[in-house]
């Protein structure tokens, strides 16, 4: 029986339980996560993953900034997943968890245990996003209890912009 997979935006298959180091490419991830919507598109506006994952990036040192502009990386080939619904599939996060060690295999940054200081970045910007764009979700989330979102406002970007920006953080980062 063959693998399943998913066709790439560059005619890529990526093969979902058995991944290659092969067949990951940045403009893949960056084309994924700009067309994928945060929080399964219940948001005011349209939020891409490459977006949320820019600004995870600009709130870590500039060692791990690699790392935070990947954290989510696996999102371009499984899709988000929102958590509640992750915690019901152990074998989605298995193979989430395989995926990210191929993605920092190949760009060689540990993604599979993410550092501290990305996860905490990572729940700034989740804080700041559920501020600015799910401004109707007034209830308490366990996981932001005193954690403080970016005085500033998130101005949503297009999927092309965020996808080249994401690019273009990446070609920085990588030299």
């Amino acid at each position: 029986m063959d693998s399943p997979y998913v066709s790439t935006f560059l005619g890529n298959r990526f093969f979902l339980t058995r991944p290659r180091i092969d067949d990951v490419a940045i403009e893949d991830i960056a084309h994924g996560l700009a067309y994928q919507c945060r929080f399964n598109g219940q948001t005011q506006e349209f939020y891409s993953v490459a977006q949320h994952s820019l600004m995870v990036m600009h709130l870590v040192p500039e060692e791990l900034r690699l790392a935070a502009l990947l954290h989510d990386a696996a999102e371009a080939y499984l899709g988000d997943m929102v958590k509640p619904l992750k915690n019901l599939f152990p074998e989605f996060s298995r193979i989430e968890a395989q995926v990210m060690r191929i993605i920092g295999h190949r760009f060689g940054v540990e993604l599979a245990r993410p550092d501290s200081a990305i996860k905490c970045a990572d729940l700034i910007a989740l804080a700041t996003e559920k501020r600015d764009l799910m401004p109707h979700s007034t209830e308490t989330w366990a996981n932001l209890q005193n954690v403080t979102p970016l005085p500033e406002r998130i101005r949503p970007l297009a999927p092309m912009g965020a996808k080249a920006a994401f690019l273009e953080s990446f070609q920085q980062l990588v030299g």
